[in-house]
């Protein structure tokens, strides 16, 4: 009697992923969920970005490797166009209107829709209350390092 492996289940567009992942830039570690529980994710629905989730393709449940992405490829180039004033008074409507901000700070903003955040970093506080935020990804148009484990693919 001859018995077949059931081949690993491998990541294609649309897949339910449970993983462990790292994203690090010249400065270190962004996100690193080794330390903590997994992630799930699924494909294509924007939680990781279009480059990320390419590299994922084809690999088996199991596979534990890392890419190295050049600048830009992750998360695109920076933008200048990200950086705006935000006035005082919107910062109110958005959130705590006591809420002081610092340079450095990391603030989430609701998404149009309001289904969803997205952050955007403090560059500057003028005198009268606004602030002007970074909203590209703090990994745009730097080098990648993304290391996954794949521990579920469905």
């Amino acid at each position: 009697m001859t018995t077949t492996a059931t081949p690993l289940p491998t990541v294609q567009p649309g897949s339910f992923l449970t993983l462990h992942y790292r994203l690090a830039g010249p400065a270190g570690d962004v996100i690193n969920t080794f330390v903590d529980k997994p992630a799930t994710l699924s494909m294509g629905s924007g939680q990781l970005s279009p480059a990320m989730e390419q590299h994922l393709l084809g690999l088996t449940e199991g596979t534990r490797t890392t890419f190295e992405l050049p600048a830009g490829e992750a998360f695109g180039e920076r933008n200048a166009d990200m950086q705006q004033w935000v006035a005082k008074k919107l910062l109110n409507e958005l959130g705590d209107p006591d809420e002081k901000y610092s340079v450095g700070d990391v603030v989430q903003f609701p998404t149009p829709d309001g289904q969803g955040s997205y952050a955007g970093v403090v560059l500057q506080v003028r005198e009268d209350g606004a602030v002007r935020f970074d909203f590209n990804h703090p990994l745009a148009g730097q080098p990648v390092t993304f290391e996954v484990e794949l521990i579920g693919v469905l």
